[in-house]
């Protein structure tokens, strides 16, 4: 039996947290979960796959550039899946409450963004470990803006409208990772296109408009083994 780890870098979507009946869960079928589910259905017994879930709750790359060493160097995995990007491309979103009239950045603006991506490649790649970039899965604008109006005031949602708007800031970074992910020649996993050709989004995108239902992250986890396997 040849033991091999896949580990799973990244924020809550990679955790597997949900919003359910008004507050954030972790879900026991996260993707993690669901993608070692399908390799224990699917293996023929000459290789033990075990996948790892290095997921932290409101991570952005700044964060996973902190604890890329303990997390995923000294774990020695032959892959990490990095999924990351949905924090970075949000906004201080309490300082755009109490100042709505002025200009605000990214939690970590787009260029540090993509240079953390390459950074994070470089680094796994040098110790002899293979990076595989996941695109972010999509939000719903509706759920997200009612979200923010809720926790904030209805002036953080009309500054975010006047910006450009949620969609157009994720799509942003959601393509700077395809960019990446070809100039260095990294896998990309499209979960981003397989959620929205998976059905009706509103089973697959959990109530704050963010996070993954069950059925989302089974999607998720699919497509990832699906790309791997």
């Amino acid at each position: 039996m040849v033991a091999m780890k896949i580990l799973c870098f990244g924020d809550s979507l990679t955790r597997g947290v949900s919003f359910v009946n008004g507050r954030l869960r972790i879900l026991k079928n996260n993707y993690p979960n669901v993608l070692q589910d399908l390799f224990n259905k699917t293996n023929k017994g000459d290789e033990d796959i075990q996948v790892i879930n290095k997921g932290v709750f409101n991570d952005n790359s700044n964060l996973l550039i902190e604890r890329l060493e303990l997390d995923v160097i000294r774990e020695k995995p032959e892959y990490v899946i990095i999924e990351i990007g949905g924090n970075d491309c949000d906004f201080p979103w309490t300082e755009v409450s109490q100042k709505p009239n002025e200009n605000h950045e990214a939690t970590v603006p787009l260029e540090r963004y993509i240079n953390n991506l390459v950074s994070i490649v470089e680094k796994v790649r040098k110790e002899g470990i293979t990076p595989i970039l996941s695109t972010l899965p999509p939000l719903d604008p509706v759920r997200y803006y009612q979200r923010i109006t809720r926790n904030f005031n209805s002036q953080v949602s009309n500054w975010i409208c006047k910006a450009g708007g949620i969609e157009y800031w994720h799509s942003k970074y959601n393509r700077a990772i395809k960019k990446v992910a070809e100039e260095l020649d990294v896998k990309l996993i499209d979960v981003r296109n397989a959620i929205q050709c998976a059905g009706d989004l509103n089973n697959l995108i959990s109530d704050d408009g963010i996070h993954l239902t069950e059925r989302g992250y089974e999607v998720f986890a699919t497509e990832v083994f699906q790309k791997v396997y």
